[in-house]
C-alpha cells in the first residue's frame, strides 16, 4: 500500500455529511440556530446533554440557556479554531452517560488560563506543522484542559462517544506532549465518526489481545488502540526532530514503548480488520499501522 500523509489518512468520505446530519437533528430537538461546522457538531452534543440534565433537575434557566446558545455565543472561549475550556475538578460530572468524568460547556464556563492558551497555541502549531491540523480541527474542536502535570507524572486523557469532537486531557508545559495527546484522542473521535458514517457494526464477542491494556479487547477496542497509537507515533517521530530539552527523552521513551506494543499487536491486525466492511476505514488503519512498523 502506498504511503499517505496524515491529512490523507483522515480524509474519508461520509464523515462531514454524518456530522452535519447529526447537528441538524440536534438543532431541531433544541430549536436553536446551530451551524454546520465540526465545532457546531461538537458543541451540539454539549447542548443536548446539558439540556437533558437541566430538564431532569428542573433547572428552567439552565435549560433555556442550552436551548438558545450556539457557537456564536461562545467566542470568549475560543483559541481559534477551537474552544478551550479549563474546568475545575469539582465541575466534572459523573452520570449514567459515561463511566468516566466529563464536563459540559455552560453559562458559567470560563476560558482557559492565559498560560494554558499559550501552550495550546504552540501545541496546535506543532500538530499543524506535522500534518495533523485537519484531524484536530474536525475531531477535537472542543478541548477540556484538566490538570497541569510534570513530565514524570502520569498524564490522563480521554474522549467519550456521547461527546464527539471533545477531548479531555491533562497537560504539561511542553506543547509536543499536549499535541501528542490531542492527536491520540482526536483519533478516537475520528474512528467513532468514520464507523458511524459508514454504518459499521463490529462484533462484541470477538476479541484480540491488546498489548496496550495487557488484556483481550473487542474488535472495536483493539482497532481503536491500533489507530490512535499509530497516529501518535507518526506525530512524535516528526516532532522529535526539532524538540529540545527534557521533552526529548520523554518522546524517545514513547517511541520505544510503542515499538514493542506494535510488534505484538500487528500479528492479529489483519484478522481484526477483516471485521470492518468499509474499505476506506480498513485501508486507513492498515496504512497507518504499516507506516509505524515500517522504516521511520
Amino acid at each position: 500500500m502506498s504511503a499517505l500523509s496524515p491529512e490523507a489518512l483522515v480524509t474519508v468520505g461520509g464523515i462531514a455529511d454524518h456530522q452535519r446530519l447529526r447537528t441538524s437533528r440536534i438543532a431541531s430537538v433544541l430549536g436553536n440556530r446551530l451551524g454546520s461546522s465540526a465545532l457546531d457538531y461538537a458543541v451540539a452534543h454539549h447542548l443536548l446533554e446539558g439540556a437533558e440534565h437541566a430538564a431532569r433537575t428542573r433547572d428552567a434557566d439552565r435549560l433555556t440557556w442550552y436551548r438558545n446558545w450556539t457557537v456564536r455565543d461562545l467566542t470568549h472561549l475560543s483559541v481559534d479554531p477551537h474552544l478551550v475550556l479549563s474546568p475545575r475538578p469539582a465541575d466534572l460530572l459523573c452520570s449514567e452517560i459515561s463511566e468516566t468524568a466529563y464536563y459540559l460547556v455552560g453559562p458559567d464556563t470560563a476560558p482557559a488560563t492565559p498560560e494554558a492558551q499559550v501552550i495550546m497555541r504552540a501545541a496546535l502549531a506543532s500538530a499543524t506543522e506535522h500534518g495533523f491540523s485537519r484531524l484536530l480541527t474536525q475531531h477535537a474542536p472542543v478541548i477540556c484542559l484538566l490538570k497541569r502535570r510534570r513530565l514524570d507524572e502520569t498524564l490522563h486523557s480521554w474522549a467519550l462517544t456521547r461527546l464527539p469532537g471533545t477531548v479531555f486531557t491533562d497537560y504539561t508545559a511542553y506543547p509536543e506532549v499536549m499535541a501528542r495527546d490531542l492527536i491520540h484522542e482526536a483519533a478516537h473521535n475520528w474512528l467513532n465518526d468514520a464507523l458511524a458514517a459508514n454504518n459499521v457494526r463490529l462484533p462484541a464477542d470477538v476479541t484480540f489481545f491488546s498489548p496496550w491494556r495487557g488484556t483481550r479487547r473487542s474488535v472495536f477496542g483493539f482497532l481503536h488502540a491500533c489507530w490512535a497509537f499509530s497516529l501518535t507515533v507518526l506525530y512524535v517521530r516528526e516532532a522529535r526532530r526539532s524538540a529540545t530539552d527534557a521533552v526529548v527523552p520523554f518522546l524517545d521513551t514513547h517511541l520505544r514503548q510503542q515499538a514493542v506494543q506494535f510488534a505484538a499487536a500487528t500479528e492479529c491486525l489483519e484478522q481484526a480488520l477483516s471485521y470492518v466492511p468499509a474499505n476506506e476505514i480498513r485501508e486507513r488503519i492498515g496504512r497507518a499501522v504499516g507506516k509505524v512498523v515500517g522504516p521511520a
